[in-house]
């Protein structure tokens, strides 16, 4: 009970509420979160009064109308936070996504409807007392995901649960109590219900909150969810979805950085455009789909060739690392051997072949110095486009070629990013170009 310390503006709420005649609870993530000891911002509040009462109660300019029909209001707290306050409700109708809800019920009502034992624990700062009517803190201490009732009847009121509950089971390290696995199993042939968004935003989820993802996407696996839902998942091997495991990287700070280089890391396996089709039918954002995909297509046509120089002695030679650089993008480097890098040490925990991480640190420090400081692009060459044209080279794919091939020497010896060597090459190159068109050659 000590734990149970809501915010104060949330306490504010619930005192405006109960001042009023009304009952106020705590409910939900917050609750479960503060008993487990773990740290949770959103704090939510099921009342007695209907979403009307709620309204006039704190006013037309502190309330948003959020989901006014499930009893849901917003209301903003004096520094402008949201804090979501649900009237007592119990379901009247279920499609086994949306439901119609009826209001004027008990607390121990509302509680019946929610998911899962962990969650159904309500906590008064008033009373200073829980409500635990369906046994949620025996669960917390045993660890242990269960459905409220009957497992069946909750999946079929909400198919979104099934996915919930590996969620949970796979963020805090509980089992999943055995006749709500038995439920979600039978569910997911029913998913396919489910709004793409949804699936997305579960998956999001399990990226941002999970610290290996691949302990939920081994039950995405088992339960048959990705058979309905994703089916190019199904059948990968667990070294492929484990990957996303090692790219919890301390540095990644920012969430969303961190989730697309997880899902780069679990739709590696497949290829980029593979792996883009999987995100665009989740409705992935634009620059996600892109990111992913730039990434397994530099991975998939230099894996094989970097995994093969790393294991084998003597190490890359610095042209061989510029190159690798050039290839990748100075901007891309980082996030390209990250995962890289959990590639590789998903395939050595598999028992499989792969650079040990020693040697894979040490290119990675050589890739961040050529990645600054060497000539790895045409910007950085001596010449441009402007100064082969004045050298009487014309116009057109032809030039580019050319400019390409100085930036592949240049690559391959610095020392020759001289603006008088490459403008000789220039020339050289289509002196040939035209001796090769007029015998036929370049055709």
């Amino acid at each position: 009970m000590n734990r149970l310390h809501p915010p104060t503006a949330v306490l504010e709420i619930a005192d405006r509420l109960e001042e009023s005649g009304f009952e106020a609870w705590c409910v939900g993530g917050a609750v479960r979160d503060a008993l487990l000891g773990h740290e949770h911002l959103d704090w939510d509040l099921a009342t007695s009064a209907t979403p009307v009462q709620v309204r006039e109660l704190f006013g037309a300019r502190r309330t948003i109308p959020v989901g006014v029909e499930f009893g849901t209001v917003g209301v903003l707290d004096r520094d402008g936070v949201m804090h979501e306050v649900t009237t007592f409700r119990r379901d009247v109708k279920t499609d086994g996504r949306h439901a119609e809800v009826e209001f004027g019920v008990s607390l121990e009502d509302d509680l019946a409807r929610r998911d899962f034992t962990i969650n159904a624990i309500a906590y008064s700062p008033r009373l200073v007392e829980l409500r635990d009517p369906f046994g949620g803190q025996d669960d917390l201490v045993r660890k242990v995901v269960r459905a409220v009732g009957d497992p069946e009847a909750r999946m079929r009121e909400d198919r979104l649960r099934a996915l919930r509950a590996i969620r949970f089971a796979s963020r805090f390290g509980f089992a999943i109590d055995p006749p709500t696995y038995d439920a979600i199993a039978s569910s997911a042939a029913f998913l396919g219900r489910l709004s793409p968004e949804r699936v997305k935003q579960e998956l999001d989820k399990t990226m941002e909150q999970v610290r290996r993802p691949s302990t939920a996407l081994a039950l995405w696996q088992s339960s048959g969810a990705f058979q309905t839902l994703i089916p190019k998942l199904h059948g990968l091997p667990r070294a492929a979805l484990s990957v996303p495991d090692y790219l919890g990287v301390p540095g990644l700070r920012h969430r969303p950085a961190r989730r697309t280089l997880r899902y780069a890391g679990m739709l590696a396996r497949l290829g980029a455009q593979e792996a883009g089709a999987v995100l665009t039918a989740l409705r992935g954002s634009r620059q996600e789909i892109q990111t992913v995909v730039a990434l397994i297509d530099r991975w998939r046509a230099l894996g094989d060739e970097m995994a093969a120089a790393l294991t084998a002695a003597p190490p890359p030679t610095d042209a061989v690392v510029r190159r690798w650089v050039a290839a990748i993008g100075r901007l891309q480097v980082g996030a390209f051997m990250r995962l890289a890098s959990a590639i590789w040490q998903a395939a050595r925990a598999q028992g499989e072949p792969a650079p040990e991480l020693s040697a894979v640190r040490a290119v990675y420090r050589r890739m961040q110095r050529s990645a600054f400081r060497d000539i790895i692009d045409l910007g950085s060459l001596a010449v441009d486009g402007d100064d082969l044209r004045r050298a009487g080279i014309p116009p057109g794919p032809g030039l580019g070629k050319i400019l390409q091939a100085l930036l592949t020497a240049v690559i391959d010896d610095p020392g020759r990013n001289a603006t008088d060597w490459l403008l000789q090459e220039a020339m050289r190159l289509q002196g040939a170009a035209s001796a090769g068109n007029a015998d036929g050659s370049g055709a």
